[in-house]
């Protein structure tokens, strides 16, 4: 796949009688165009006016992401639980990854595809929940298999060169959950569908910032090499726990690029549904308030894990009702900053 950059998405446009476009970019005299040929058969297999079990999606969402949980409270129940289908499905990828450093990298390769397959076939009880939510709001399979693919990306540590490079990987781990996210949230607009990528990578890049230290341990930078090297910090001495160079200032520009990434994921909300703008909202506000503390940890990541409590959460709703309020009434939200 062509890196992330692209200037277009686009979902459920048809090509041919069994193609879609999920994305299609286009920069200087290269235009590359992604068209999907998944066929999604899981999705296909049940009946999308039966309600499975939910509640084992919902006890993954609270026990991985209280705020991606506080925010989907503003959502109809049934996009709740659509929502968190999707994000348990893709946790329960995530935390077979998590075990490369109990069990082989072979071994974690065939958990993930058996769990792959749980999409074709699906009998786990959060693989069926997914396949009705896929189902009932048309979510395209594509970004689930480029966020399996980003996945089997880190069964292998690898550096990143530079921006381009980590910005395609927090495509595939992340920026997939915006485009898996959108149908559900009510996406009206195709040509928002970059923003939600937008959105996704911001977050990614957040819990980069806020994952440095615990990377490191577990023998991992994410951080670009050239950007290491421009605040002479040598990536060794990263992966020690006592980096030399200006690692605040390094963190000060990963911070502002995360800002500017959820900055244009905002762009994307007023094509959502009533709810799925406040969801959006909500969700980004809250997230980007880890960036927040990590600042006022003096951007030091060897500090401690920056953690955003409840009553900041809660202190944070006046402004997202106000921002909320102000996108109904045309006022212009997305000019102000994250």
């Amino acid at each position: 796949m062509s890196s992330p950059s692209a200037k277009d998405y686009r979902v459920g446009i048809p090509v041919a009688a069994d193609e879609r476009v999920v994305w299609s970019a286009q920069g200087g005299d290269e235009t590359s165009r992604v068209v999907a040929s998944a066929i999604d058969t899981g999705a296909d297999l049940v009946d999308p006016y039966a309600e499975p079990d939910w509640e084992p999606s919902w006890q993954v969402l609270r026990d991985h992401a209280r705020t991606f949980a506080f925010g989907s409270r503003f959502l109809s129940i049934d996009r709740r639980n659509a929502i968190a289908s999707a994000y348990a499905w893709c946790r329960i990828a995530d935390d077979i990854v998590d075990l490369a450093g109990e069990v082989g990298p072979s071994d974690i390769s065939a958990s993930l595809d058996r769990w792959e397959a749980e999409l074709y076939r699906p009998e786990h009880p959060v693989s069926v929940a997914f396949a009705v939510a896929r189902r009932r709001y048309a979510i395209p399979l594509d970004p689930v298999l480029d966020l399996l693919r980003g996945m089997r990306q880190d069964l292998s540590p690898r550096v990143y060169a530079d921006w381009d490079e980590l910005r395609e990987y927090c495509y595939f781990v992340a920026g997939t959950i915006g485009l898996i996210a959108a149908p559900v949230f009510g996406c009206r607009d195709d040509g928002a569908l970059h923003h939600a990528v937008d959105l996704g990578i911001a977050m990614q890049l957040t819990n980069i910032l806020r994952d440095v230290a615990e990377d490191a341990r577990l023998g991992r930078v994410y951080l670009p090499e050239d950007d290491l090297d421009r605040f002479g910090i040598d990536p060794a001495s990263l992966l020690g726990g006592a980096p030399g160079g200006d690692v605040p200032g390094l963190m000060r520009m990963e911070i502002e690029r995360a800002r500017s990434y959820y900055r244009s994921g905002r762009l994307g909300i007023p094509s959502l549904c009533a709810s799925g703008q406040l969801t959006t909202l909500a969700i980004s506000r809250l997230y980007g308030k880890i960036l927040d503390r990590i600042e006022e940890q003096d951007c030091d990541p060897f500090h401690g894990r920056a953690h955003v409590s409840t009553r900041r959460k809660l202190r944070a709703m006046p402004l997202i009702t106000v921002d909320f309020l102000s996108l109904q009434f045309g006022a212009g939200l997305w000019n102000r900053g994250v």
